[in-house]
């Protein structure tokens, strides 16, 4: 009985710290494009009543994401319109530039590698969990942010 008692004890101790994590979901978004692939990696905080888009300071980068970093990787050189991004891994913030206009940034190694200007829509419905996309239309893709009532956006295709 003392050593069941033991056992018990030392398997919650042990499992305490898995059960209390509270780390948010991570998200996957993939794309082929020319034969090439695209994906980010991302943490979905949720809103939670909060606007944190809209507290975002201007000229501030956010981390795009929640826990670990988002990462952006691509097999093929990209072009997001006059903008080159080599093949390869990068982490992705974002900076408000003014009330409705962002600005992508591609990081390696802590420094800015590319910037890319995003489209800013107000959206009818407020998405609560931070969600990255990136559809497919017709060989060309989409880099598409939406949490809250901002959806932020980018097209690109594979040079």
């Amino acid at each position: 009985m003392l050593m069941t008692k033991r056992s018990l004890l030392f398997a919650l101790i042990c499992g305490a710290p898995v059960l209390l994590a509270h780390g948010n979901e991570r998200g996957t978004a993939e794309l082929s494009l020319a034969g090439k692939s695209v994906a980010v990696s991302y943490g979905r905080p949720s809103l939670n009543g909060r606007d944190m888009l809209g507290q975002a300071q201007v000229g501030q980068q956010w981390r795009m994401g929640s826990d670990s970093a988002t990462t952006f990787k691509s097999d093929a050189d990209l072009l997001f319109g006059a903008v080159a991004l080599p093949k390869g891994e990068y982490v992705l913030r974002a900076r408000k530039d003014a009330e409705d206009k962002w600005t992508l940034l591609f990081n390696r190694e802590n420094q800015s590698v590319a910037e890319v200007p995003l489209s800013y829509r107000k959206l009818d419905a407020p998405v609560e969990m931070l969600t990255i996309e990136l559809p497919d239309n017709k060989g060309t893709g989409r880099f598409e942010m939406r949490w809250g009532t901002a959806a932020l956006t980018a097209d690109f295709k594979a040079k």
